[in-house]
């Protein structure tokens, strides 16, 4: 395999400056706080048409890669689960994901957004318009996590 190289097109604007303040799930507060992606000037034009579409697929770089932790136990669970059966952070390229309410513009190349769960200034990957004929599986399960599962 050859090297990868991934750039930032900007950043994510969120009221975390910690790991201890940032929520382990973007649905949660509730209320959610708005958040923000800043893209870098050479990437505002890919925003064409965005508008309309009310969530995005954001993705983001969590930090430094971690050794990452192949079986652990999820802090609400009882036994453990393979890493690539959770969405721990300790994993071998650190690459969060979050679909998250887009609601508008507030400048060129700002994105409002809600939904986030990562540190002020994560660097962002990469926006794509969430499709709900596409990205939604509405008979999708859970596997070991249906236990846990709450209704909203």
């Amino acid at each position: 395999m050859s090297d990868m190289t991934l750039r930032p097109i900007g950043h994510l604007a969120t009221p975390w400056k910690t790991i201890r303040e940032c929520p382990r799930n973007g649905r949660r507060p509730n209320p959610a706080p708005a958040c923000q992606a800043v893209l870098l000037p050479e990437f505002h034009d890919g925003l064409l048409r965005l508008e309309g579409f009310s969530h995005v697929i954001v993705l983001y770089w969590l930090g430094p890669a971690v050794a990452p932790e192949m079986r652990f136990t999820p802090p609400f669970a009882a036994e453990p689960a393979g890493l690539f059966a959770t969405r721990g952070p300790k994993r071998p390229n650190p690459i969060g994901l979050s679909v998250a309410a887009f609601d508008g513009f507030a400048a060129p190349g700002v994105l409002n957004l809600r939904f986030l769960d990562c540190l002020d200034g994560t660097p962002l990957l990469d926006i794509k318009p969430y499709l709900r004929t596409t990205d939604c599986e509405p008979d999708a399960t859970m596997g070991w996590l249906a236990p846990h599962a709450t209704p909203r």
